[in-house]
């Protein structure tokens, strides 16, 4: 325990099994659900929320990436709140301003509302979920038990993405502000079971101010400018503004963590192979799973005429293979081993986006979503193992700076993807090949994670 933080009662300690391990699992599972819902149901959506709202692909865009794009810039800092607040108490902040950004988007009256409010939903997002994998990290301590724990919490985000698109769709053929508003009742029963939950200890862990403001400027302007670019082309000075800002901020937050007294990424998580592997993967993993359903959203219901709903039953495939598989992904990891499985996940997803990038435009949608079973394999063989072996990886106290990168790098990768994907969709008149060649650049982006993967160092995975 640091030096300064209250001991805790025994009942209280962080690590102790029983019911209240239950229920920290349970709150930290819903909060996996919400946020992972919130990224996935708003696509089948987009086309309603372009008619009722107005806005074109660029406001589209926004409402998807205000979300990932916040999500990302706070990532970092957030697993340092986690550490220094406690994951209880961090989890809980994020909880209730995810609520209010919930009501608010379900309530928007306008495309700049909606996005403003996206913009907090993704801040509390990321204050919630390196807290919810620190909580996890505190309730089970045994390796075994906690991969085993983090399968389950992987559940969360498997049923989100399981029952996001139909969800999305069924609930716009009333509204699609329900998409939102359904929130509501499952924050509501999280808070309730995070009451009944141990305290969490706290850990000095000092702000990086500068890094947190280059990382923001770094990511803000990278994704302004390529979605700009989209509309008003690479040449406009907008994007050429905002790209060279973004780029240079990246550079300054690599010195400032290179130099900084108290940087963002602590020199032991710098020297982590596993952590470099897990970042590496974790961008790549978003950049096809979160940017084919962005992609053929848009084709299945604009060229194909497919309803919100019917859009979102193509996709259950998909989504139902990481359900049904994510349940058995500790024992399979503790069978065949972590980096077996993480290389074959991405291969599948590489071999899944370049097929159907390759489809002729008319072939049948059943076919479509066949193929896009490939690149649900991907969901419970790399995500979970790698998450598991990232936590093994690192001290406990770090935990939530860990999850913080890791996920930074994940939600980076899929706001990234509806930019770039985005930017080639923008003109009516070549989206096919804009479509072909957004899947296979994601294509090609697993293939290399596949090999990346194969750095992985085992020996701390159980």
């Amino acid at each position: 325990m640091k030096l300064g933080s209250p001991a805790a009662p025994p009942e209280t300690r962080p690590g102790t099994s029983g019911p209240r391990a239950g229920t920290a699992l349970a709150a930290s599972v819903l909060g996996f659900f919400m946020i992972t819902l919130d990224a996935v149901v708003v696509n089948v959506a987009l086309p309603s929320i372009r008619a009722d709202l107005g806005g074109g692909m660029t406001g589209l865009q926004w409402v998807l990436d205000g979300y990932t794009l916040m999500f990302a810039a706070f990532l970092l800092s957030a697993g340092a709140f986690s550490d220094r607040l406690g994951a209880r108490r961090s989890f809980g902040i994020g909880l209730v301003l995810f609520l209010i950004a919930s009501l608010a988007c379900g309530v928007a009256p306008g495309m700049v509302a909606l996005v403003a409010a996206r913009f907090v939903q993704g801040a509390a997002a990321a204050l919630m979920l390196p807290a919810s994998m620190a909580l996890i990290g505190e309730a089970y301590p045994e390796p075994v038990r906690r991969a085993r724990a983090i399968a389950f919490w992987a559940m969360g985000g498997a049923i989100a993405s399981t029952s996001g698109p139909v969800i999305g769709g069924l609930l716009s053929l009333a509204s699609w502000r329900l998409i939102f508003l359904i929130n509501i009742p499952v924050g509501v029963v999280a808070l309730v079971l995070l009451a009944r939950t141990s305290r969490s200890a706290r850990h000095s862990a000092p702000i990086d101010w500068i890094g947190q403001t280059t990382a923001m400027l770094a990511m803000g302007g990278i994704i302004y400018g390529v979605i700009e670019a989209g509309a008003a082309g690479f040449a406009a000075p907008q994007v050429a503004i905002a790209l060279t800002a973004g780029f240079a901020a990246l550079a300054a937050f690599a010195v400032g963590q290179a130099r900084g007294r108290h940087p963002m990424i602590p020199p032991e998580l710098r020297r982590s192979r596993t952590l470099l592997v897990a970042a590496a993967a974790g961008f790549a993993f978003m950049v096809g799973y979160y940017g084919l359903p962005f992609v053929m959203s848009l084709d299945l219901q604009q060229h194909r005429g497919l309803s919100a709903f019917q859009t979102g039953i193509a996709f259950l495939p998909m989504m139902l293979t990481g359900l049904i598989i994510t349940p058995f992904s500790a024992r399979i990891v503790e069978r065949f081993g972590a980096r077996r499985l993480v290389t074959l996940g991405f291969r599948a997803m590489a071999v899944g986006l370049a097929a159907i990038a390759l489809l002729p435009a008319a072939s049948p949608v059943w076919v479509v979503s066949g193929l896009m079973v490939l690149v649900g394999l991907a969901g419970p063989l790399v995500m979970p193992p790698m998450t598991a072996a990232l936590l093994n990886a690192v001290p406990g106290h770090l935990a939530g700076t860990a999850s913080g990168i890791f996920n930074t790098s994940r939600q980076f990768g899929g706001a990234l993807a509806v930019a770039v994907f985005g930017a080639l969709l923008a003109e009516p008149s070549t989206f096919h090949p804009g479509l072909m060649a957004s899947l296979l650049i994601a294509a090609a982006v697993a293939l290399c994670a596949a090999l990346a993967s194969r750095q992985l160092n085992e020996r701390n995975i159980p």
